[in-house]
């Protein structure tokens, strides 16, 4: 595995023991040609094995065993009679991982006359030098080859990710490639050709420089520059392009390769510093046309350090080749055998499947040997030879092949080329993309899965509805949609918490899934509500179906160490009788289930004409509703209800709740109770509440202007508004824009949401408060453990519930509720208003409890602004 090139898989101890204890002294370069190790030894010693085993040695010795070499170990003599050298090449599936260095002296007296022999502590019989060699080759090949391999076992577990990277690069290699192979015959001049081949490696391989030279003969020390590309922003190579003193990694007959970091660059990177500073990698491959070497290509990167990968190196070896067989066919243009063998050994390097035939003949030219084991033709399959022969010309071509024996996918590049012979053919790249499938069908699989339950969710149930219904109506048979909301399911979650109901929610999607015939159709379409879709197989079990799912609901839950009861509210449609479109038979199974709870809750309905006439009130309702939203609310009219102020002689008006009314042109006056609770479902309730306080503070700034300063508004803030992020900077923009005090605005927020999200309202409430506004809590008493809570919240007003005031006459607890909070609420320095008001003996039990403010029929119902203002201003 190639990319066990980067690991570091150099037990040093290992080889400094080993090498010691046989006398040896050693070092180790890894296969990028950078010293992992250097030698082990004293000055004196250094100096010995510089001068009888220098780096120049050790570099050319690291070429031979690591570029297109099948030697694994060098053993030679040094100008030294005592001192002999080795190297060690340790391979790992055919190719080279770490170079061992490895030298010493001959255990003779006879050499003692000499000083450098002397200098030398460690030393070896010369007889078993050959034998102890090949011991320390074993060794570190059986070590290098446990340690690769355990290696490559734990990067399986990366494979499907590092498989999808390495297949981009693989087929960007095979588009520079194929990119390369179109000037195999092409009319431009060579200039031209090696301008643009340098242009395409150099981007491949993603370098700042890359330059092709031209040297006359192996001693002669100048040379030319054919060609440069260098990347944007770079600046360009040389002043001068001919006859500029030769480059000294521009020499001999083998690449070389210098990675960042290696002691060899400083011996190179002058030549370029010259021109360009800081180069930190740098790659030379000689170009061999006609058995000589009279052009080099070069490859150098100076923005970051780099290590040269293998697969660059096969890359640059595929790349050269093509260069030689473009050069050598201008030379040797009447010499197609000489180019048909270079092409071919380029086609067989690519790294993937090739095949080229000869459309009008019907014969096939040439495939590489990974075609030949992947698709052989006796066993081509009959899609894939209809792809390979019936292309027709198309110019080019890209699809995609499913083999079902195999359960592997391909992708199939076509491309119309000439031939070397010059005959037009079809040339096809085959590669292997399964593990890029894998990894799109698992990311696929995420988008179609809901998080908390692991159920599918509303899209996968959009999709698998269209393929059950196109099923029955092709089959004459009759399926079945069930649309489920589970009944006061807010109550578990709020008096419980969140998590509760997520598990919850989790134990009844388990529950779904076990239930026979809908096993893997169960979709969660979003909080509380769940779809099952019936197809025409378990149609015949649809009431077996519903009871089991009745069943699951009969029982308690065990959530926070106790049993608790949920019901749910279930809505049937069938299809395709009751019709086959998706979003159709979802909203007529919402109707039912609409229907269902509308009787009591915990009921299953099944769509009928009556559940069609309800819904199409309502969606009447929500089209009227857009278009007087769309009509900047000119429909939307604000009433207002006075504020009686008791503490006060006479019992003054000090103010007025704002309240919205619709009066549709179409529908007539509509009940709040009605359009409320849709317009916070349509999302339109923001703009509406945002109009309503506008108009208030609008209305609330003329009073103040026209000789009632001390006049309030109330206005209602939704739950809706309350949950958006903005909801401070909202209201402070209105008060601004209107220019009303903020002291004369009061914003009335329900009790039930500042107990149910009180972090968050303490945070929001408190931020308003700070601007002068001031707060109501509004249908004080209706449930929750309000007093446990009150003096966290920051108000300024308690307003009762009328609840508690339509028995006030005769009940002693609403009585004394309301004593009580007149009293807390004094304690605590906040005012009490007690709504719903509506007949003299009701407002004579409040007297002498403490009650600040008074709303109610007995004053006045909501009424429009102009009878407002003529009553009490």
């Amino acid at each position: 595995m190639d990319s066990l090139e980067n690991k570091d898989l150099h037990p040093i101890s290992y080889k400094n023991r080993m090498s010691t204890v046989i006398g040896f002294y050693s070092c180790v370069y890894d296969s990028y040609g950078k010293v992992i190790e250097d030698f082990d030894c004293s000055d004196e010693e250094r100096a010995v094995i510089d001068k009888y085993f220098d780096e120049r040695i050790r570099n050319e010795i690291f070429g031979r065993l690591t570029i297109d070499s099948i030697e694994d170990q060098i053993i030679e003599d040094t100008a030294s009679p005592f001192f002999k050298i080795a190297a060690i090449a340790l391979k790992w599936k055919g190719r080279c991982r770490e170079v061992w260095f490895l030298c010493g002296a001959m255990a003779d007296q006879v050499y003692d006359i000499y000083p450098e022999y002397r200098a030398l502590t460690r030393h070896i019989v010369a007889s078993g030098f050959n034998d102890a060699i090949d011991l320390v080759r074993e060794m570190g090949q059986y070590r290098i080859e446990n340690e690769y391999a355990l290696s490559q076992s734990r990067e399986e577990n990366q494979k499907s990710h590092s498989s999808v990277i390495g297949l981009e690069d693989s087929l960007r290699r095979v588009e520079t490639i194929k990119d390369l192979l179109k000037y195999m015959d092409n009319d431009n001049s060579l200039e031209y050709i090696f301008g643009e081949f340098l242009k395409l490696t150099a981007e491949y391989l993603r370098v700042d420089g890359a330059a092709l030279f031209k040297v006359h003969n192996e001693e002669d020390e100048t040379m030319d520059v054919v060609g440069t590309w260098t990347a944007e922003g770079q600046p360009a190579f040389f002043d001068k392009t001919v006859n500029i003193p030769r480059f000294r990694i521009l020499k001999g007959n083998r690449p070389i390769i210098i990675s960042s970091g290696s002691m060899a660059l400083n011996n190179f990177k002058y030549d370029w510093d010259k021109s360009r500073l800081g180069v930190k990698a740098i790659v030379a491959m000689p170009l061999v046309v006609n058995h000589r070497i009279n052009l080099y290509v070069t490859y150098t990167e100076s923005r970051e350090d780099r290590n040269w990968r293998v697969e660059d190196l096969q890359f640059l070896s595929d790349a050269i080749r093509i260069l030689q067989s473009i050069v050598e066919r201008r030379m040797q243009k009447n010499s197609l055998a000489g180019s048909y063998a270079s092409l071919e050994q380029i086609l067989e390097h690519v790294g993937c499947a090739i095949i080229v035939n000869d459309i009008q003949r019907h014969k096939t030219l040439f495939m590489n040997k990974i075609m030949r084991s992947v698709f052989p033709l006796d066993r081509l399959g009959r899609e894939l030879n209809d792809i390979i022969w019936e292309v027709n010309g198309v110019e080019d071509n890209e699809l995609e092949l499913y083999d079902y024996d195999k359960g592997a996918w391909y992708e199939i590049h076509h491309s119309d080329i000439s031939w070397v012979d010059g005959r037009p053919v079809a040339l096809f790249a085959i590669y292997d993309v399964t593990d890029k499938k894998n990894y799109q069908r698992r990311i696929e699989q995420q988008a179609y899965t809901d998080f908390l339950t692991g159920l599918y969710n509303r899209m996968c149930c959009e999709r698998d509805l269209a393929c059950i219904i196109d099923e029955a109506k092709k089959t004459g048979t009759k399926g079945a949609l069930c649309y489920i909301d589970l009944d006061d399911f807010k109550h578990i979650n709020d008096g419980l918490g969140h998590q509760y109901g997520d598990v919850l929610l989790k134990a009844v999607s388990a529950a779904f899934k076990d239930v026979r015939g809908i096993e893997d159709t169960c979709y969660r379409m979003g909080g509380d509500e769940f779809a099952l879709a019936i197809p025409p197989k378990s149609y015949a079990f649809l009431e077996e179906i519903v009871n089991n799912i009745k069943a699951i609901f009969a029982k308690p839950w065990y959530l926070k160490d106790a049993d608790y009861y949920c019901t749910m509210s279930m809505g049937i449609v069938t299809f395709p009788d009751e019709g086959d479109k998706v979003d159709d038979l979802i909203k007529k199974a919402d109707i039912a289930m609409y229907e269902a709870k509308k009787t009591g809750k915990n009921r299953v309905a099944t769509y009928n004409s009556k559940s069609l006439s309800e819904s199409s009130r309502r969606l009447d309702m929500e089209k009227n509703m857009r278009d007087a939203a769309n009509d900047a609310f000119n429909e939307f009219i604000v009433y207002y209800q006075p504020v009686i102020d008791v503490t006060q002689e006479g019992n003054p008006c000090i103010g007025a709740e704002a309240l919205i009314r619709w009066d549709s042109q179409v529908l007539g006056f509509v009940n709040p109770a009605d359009f409320i609770p849709l317009a916070e479902y349509l999302g339109l309730i923001n703009p509406i509440g945002d109009y309503v306080l506008r108009e208030a503070c609008k209305e609330c700034k003329k009073w103040n202007d026209k000789g009632h300063p001390d006049y309030k508004v109330n206005v209602n803030l939704s739950v809706v508004q309350l949950m958006q992020n903005n909801i401070v900077e909202s209201i402070m923009g209105i008060i601004e824009e209107t220019g009303i005090e903020p002291r004369n605005l009061t914003l009335e927020v329900t009790e039930s949401l500042a107990i149910n999200d009180m972090e968050r309202m303490k945070k929001i409430m408190s931020e308003i408060r700070q601007a002068g506004v001031k707060i109501a809590l509004d249908d004080f008493g209706t449930g929750y453990s309000s007093l446990n809570h009150i003096r966290e919240i920051p108000l300024d007003i308690i307003k009762v519930d009328q609840s508690f005031v339509k028995e006030l006459v005769d009940d002693d607890y609403s009585k004394s509720f309301i004593k009580m909070v007149a009293e807390l609420a004094g304690a605590i320095n906040v005012s009490v208003c007690v709504e719903g008001i509506e007949t003299e003996e009701q407002f004579d039990v409040l007297s002498g409890m403490k009650v600040n403010y008074i709303q109610g029929y007995y004053f006045s119902k909501p009424i429009r602004r102009e009878e407002f203002e003529e009553k009490y201003l």
